[in-house]
């Protein structure tokens, strides 16, 4: 069954209103699930920002849906705005992404889940010593800016669910307002060496990787992994092509390939989604801890961080 979830009228949207708009949407229910995908809003205006945002959590809060599908030429802006809808209805949200049959959880899953053990057990004993280091980082984020101390932006996680990344906040308030703005039309991954969004306090945080240490907690939840491919934010994954996305299928991690091997020094989407499939492909629990001790030294020297 399809559903046009749109409100009649003769006034026609501007393309900043049809891009922005979380109703241009078709609706299909499949069992418990209501896949969402973009359609054509010439002649359909929606309601403003605000009633469709508030429409449409009350609409999924009362639905008995038990999970939602976003097709990912929704656009960020609208793949965020059902992401927020969704985390407020308590809805659990996937991005559409391709079967990836080199999934070593597939091939090896007795390995796999040796690995998923030893990440709990090793992120439970970092966060216990690390403790007080987390405490002072917390007080000297809060004390240098004013704003929350943790950062949180929407990621595409294993089988394409989205997840909130925790981070110590490096930027100022709002950033994400601005983060277009700040990167244009730059081709590649969005990092900017000169953003002027990061402040002072964060430009330290980021080059020794210390704002990323609260990810821990998602290496808890199930998340991350400690090691594993990047976690793509909204801006990033909409942009990979469609035999890329399939490496949206693996659990990411907080390091991996790319961040030991370039890290800042490679931005090109294509390349770093070549290098983590290959990762998949090769995957091993020795593998795993090479790139683990090899981490250690390029965070210790702040190798291509900003």
């Amino acid at each position: 069954m399809s559903i046009s979830l749109i409100v009649p009228s003769t006034k026609k949207l501007t393309h900043e209103q049809k891009q922005s708009c979380p109703h241009s949407c078709m609706l299909k229910w499949r069992q418990d699930k209501l896949l969402v995908r973009r359609r054509n809003l010439d002649n359909h205006p929606c309601l403003t920002t605000l009633e469709n945002d508030q429409r449409l959590t009350e609409c999924l809060k009362r639905s008995p849906v038990k999970l939602v599908s976003l097709d990912y030429e929704l656009g960020e802006t609208q793949l965020k705005r059902w992401a927020d809808a969704c985390e407020q209805a308590r809805k659990p949200v996937f991005l559409r992404v391709p079967s990836l049959r080199e999934l070593p959880r597939k091939r090896r899953p007795l390995k796999w889940f040796i690995k998923r053990i030893i990440d709990v057990l090793a992120a439970s004993f970092l966060l216990l010593v690390l403790s007080p280091i987390l405490l002072l980082l917390a007080f000297l984020v809060r004390m240098s800016s004013p704003g929350p101390i943790f950062f949180k932006q929407w990621r595409i996680g294993k089988r394409g669910k989205f997840f909130r990344i925790l981070k110590f906040r490096t930027m100022v308030v709002d950033a994400e307002k601005l983060h277009h703005q700040v990167m244009g039309d730059m081709p590649g991954l969005h990092k900017c060496k000169d953003d002027p969004r990061v402040t002072p306090l964060g430009r330290w945080l980021r080059k020794y990787s210390l704002d990323e240490l609260p990810q821990l907690i998602n290496v808890l939840r199930g998340e991350l992994s400690l090691v594993g491919p990047r976690p793509w934010a909204l801006y990033d994954a909409v942009r990979i092509s469609p035999e890329g996305k399939r490496r949206l299928n693996a659990r990411p991690g907080i390091t991996g390939s790319w961040q030991v091997e370039a890290r800042s020094t490679l931005l090109d989407l294509e390349t770093i989604n070549h290098w983590d499939l290959d990762y998949l492909r090769r995957w091993s629990v020795r593998q795993d801890l090479i790139l683990l001790l090899r981490t250690i030294p390029k965070v210790l020297s702040g190798f291509g961080a900003y």
